[in-house]
């Protein structure tokens, strides 16, 4: 443990260092005030942060220095007022999946990560304001993503070659959450308070949440937030197993009856009929952060802290240690004092800077540092299994271009580590060590109808695992370049080539044991490869009439893709799963339309549609393990002054297209209804709510789940939410 804390002295010397040169910073722009600072309520929040989609062109991520940004030729931004009526779970993956291209690890309510274009784990970036989460959600899918959605005020998502600006792990996409810890305006009135509480009856929720904005003077913001969320076991349709695996534990249970063991045969045939409630997916989860803001004219710095804590429950497959005829193992579910339960915690740090550079040829400059110490508990019962203990940090530099010129972008420069121990009997990968500092640039030619744009990232990654005396160093380059028309008139056609490396996890590398959470025997390959992806895509978005719409079509061909599979072995009583490595061709669509079918000024009833689909298949010809199917999304809104009326109809299609030992998922339909209502006349940021999810109580199962076999989707649930802004 020595070493370790050894190990730690550069990260915490590095993030003294940088918040104590941006504290000298600040005073040196402490006459740039004669600009009148931002703030916080110019713009009545519903106008300023309503839901959009990149189908015009227009700036709406967090991307500086360019007019269209196209290389993210998929990108989607959801407000708070969409983190109302779709948060259920308390997870980002549940919350982002009616997007079109997007859907959820949903391995427990208290752990669901988002899938993009069929893409999860190491491929998908979960970013706080354009830093890492410094969680360690990306290695494991029962590791949950450190984001309480309810405190946040937008959400980015953000698909395409040029997310790999925001590291290679985005090689699938990325999620941007925007929340209001570091402050870069000043509050209208002084002090600016926002508030959220919520019920449902499918989990029996209660979450509360609230924050305050404080005005110091003329040019300083306090900040405080705090969010609490407690559920019980989830309630859900029908029969808590899949077809297959009750068919095996039925099977099971007619063997050991026809040996004498009744005892067992009751067993495994109660565990085949449970249905109306998935047992130990309660969870509880709090948070609290504070932060400051120092606006000094078109210059803005800030700093906070938080911490989050969460327990939650992880569920058992049901079934007792038995074995069917795939060889494939059916873990036991155990006594209920030997539920597997995991507790996380995190505390944060971040530092944030956007400096005025002036009217040259430099713009800006924005720094961001976000520092974490991160510690995850695997309980067996009362009993400790096994600890995961992680520091990182991750440091940001980004010089941005004025957009008058012809050539626009901005270029950077990031640096991320991170310390990584797992302590326990089952503790599956060992100690180990990640730096990489990377170069990047976007930039965007040209004011025509024709627009060329271009980004470009390398990286230079080191992992180490000094027990195993093995160090593994990667140079990987990535690159991107797009063309774009825009001649009809309110509309841009688009196509976009990419060339993405990746360097191997630690995870990928060393993993080698037992992981209890996850019910596997993991294995990973030191000697992996870089993988390496050519992509292709072309677009069409813009408007059509009073509407929008968008339309992508993608391509990517994978050298060296990593994966992890079943391999029908068993170790340890748990079915082995090994990161192995080949080539991989994923392919598919991305469509969506946002109409007005009336409107009158005070009425309007709008549609919106959209269908996503991916395929991917290895070299030969199977299939990649847990790709979500096809789905569509219909819905019809009726917009009124005070009262929003919307229903859903969100469809599925079955799964029959696995890998090998992965089951295959039925289709099903979620049909949603939601009612909201705006009370005060002069305050549109006063929201009551109350919805219905899953109206007719089906029993759905997502694909990209490891837990799909046992843990479905909610049932019938009936929502009640407020949400207060003033």
């Amino acid at each position: 443990m020595n070493a370790r804390k050894l190990s730690l002295a550069p990260s915490r010397l590095a993030l003294a260092a940088t918040l104590s040169l941006a504290a000298a910073a600040s005073p040196a722009l402490a006459d740039d005030t004669a600009a009148a600072p931002p703030t916080a309520e110019a713009v009545p929040e519903d106008d300023l942060h309503s839901r959009q989609v990149d189908t015009t062109g227009e700036i709406i991520v967090s991307a500086a220095g360019l007019e269209q940004l196209d290389l993210l030729a998929g990108t989607s931004v959801l407000d708070i007022a969409d983190v109302q009526r779709d948060a259920q779970t308390g997870q980002i993956g549940d919350l982002l999946a009616k997007l079109p291209g997007v859907s959820a690890t949903s391995f427990a309510p208290g752990s669901s990560r988002p899938v993009l274009r069929g893409q999860q784990g190491e491929r998908v970036r979960v970013l706080v304001d354009g830093v890492g989460t410094s969680d360690v959600s990306n290695t494991s899918v029962d590791h949950a993503t450190t984001i309480e959605p309810i405190t946040i005020e937008r959400i980015e998502v953000l698909r395409g070659p040029a997310v790999l600006l925001y590291g290679s792990q985005a090689i699938g996409g990325a999620v941007n959450v925007i929340d209001k810890r570091i402050p870069v305006r000043m509050p209208d009135h002084d002090l600016h308070f926002d508030g959220f509480a919520g019920i449902d009856s499918a989990s029996d929720l209660r979450t509360a949440a609230g924050s305050l904005d404080v005005g110091i003077g003329a040019n300083l913001v306090a900040h405080i937030d705090g969010s609490w969320r407690k559920t019980g076991d989830i309630d859900i349709g029908g029969l808590q197993v899949a077809p297959e695996l009750r068919a095996d534990l039925l099977a099971d249970a007619a063997e050991e009856e026809a040996a004498g063991e009744i005892e067992e045969a009751a067993e495994l045939r109660e565990a085949a009929e449970l249905r109306g409630t998935v047992p130990n997916t309660a969870m509880e989860s709090w948070t609290v952060n504070a932060g400051l803001g120092l606006i000094l004219g078109d210059s803005t710095f800030g700093a906070s802290i938080g911490w989050y804590d969460t327990s939650y429950g992880v569920p058992t497959r049901p079934g007792a240690g038995h074995h069917h005829g795939g060889g494939a193992v059916v873990v036991a579910a155990e006594p209920e004092e030997e539920n597997v339960t995991i507790g996380l915690r995190q505390f944060r740090a971040d530092f944030k800077g956007d400096i005025a550079l002036g009217d040259g040829a430099l713009e800006r400059l924005k720094l961001r540092v976000g520092y974490s110490d991160y510690t995850h508990t695997e309980f067996e019962g009362a009993e400790v299994g096994t600890v995961f203990d992680s520091t990182s940090l991750e440091a940001r530099a980004e010089l941005v271009q004025n957009t008058g010129g012809v050539l626009r972008g901005s270029s950077g420069i990031q640096y991320q580590h991170r310390d990584f121990l797992a302590v326990g009997a089952e503790a599956y990968i060992p100690p180990n060590l990640t730096d990489q500092i990377a170069l990047f640039t976007l930039q965007e030619y040209g004011t025509g109808p024709f627009q060329i744009e271009a980004a470009a990232r390398g990286e230079f990654t080191k992992v180490k695992a000094p027990s195993l005396g093995i160090e593994r160093d990667f140079d990987t380059f990535s690159g991107a370049l797009g063309l774009v028309y825009e001649g009809v008139l309110g509309v841009r056609f688009g196509i976009n080539g990419s060339r993405a490396e990746r360097a191997p996890s630690a995870e990928e590398l060393f993993s080698d044991g037992p992981h209890i959470a996850t019910q596997a025997f993991e294995i990973g390959d030191a000697d992996l490869a870089t993988e390496r992806a050519w992509g292709l895509e072309a677009y069409a978005r813009g408007t059509i009439g009073k509407g929008t719409f968008g339309l992508t079509a993608y391509r990517q061909w994978f050298t060296n893709y990593i994966f992890l599979e079943e391999t029908g072995l068993e170790e340890d009583d748990l079915p082995v799963f090994q990161y192995l490595q080949g080539d991989a061709d994923f392919r598919g669509f991305e469509a969506e339309l946002s109409y007005p079918l009336v409107d009158t000024g005070s009425f309007r009833l709008l549609t919106d549609l959209s269908a996503s689909y991916v395929e991917a298949e290895l070299a030969d010809g199977t299939a990649v393990p847990r790709i979500p199917p096809l789905s569509l999304l219909g819905a019809l809104e009726a917009q009124t002054g005070p009262v929003d009326l919307r229903g859903e109809v969100q469809w599925f299609d079955s799964q029959d297209r696995t890998a090998p030992f992965e089951t295959a998922t039925d289709s099903f339909t979620l049909v949603n209804a939601v009612a909201s209502w705006r009370p005060l006349k002069d305050n549109r940021n006063v929201t009551v709510q109350l919805a219905a999810d899953n109206i007719f109580d089906v029993v759905g199962r997502r694909h990209a789940s490891f837990t799909k076999d046992y843990v479905p989707l909610l049932g019938r649930n009936f929502r009640a939410s407020v949400r207060l802004s003033f």
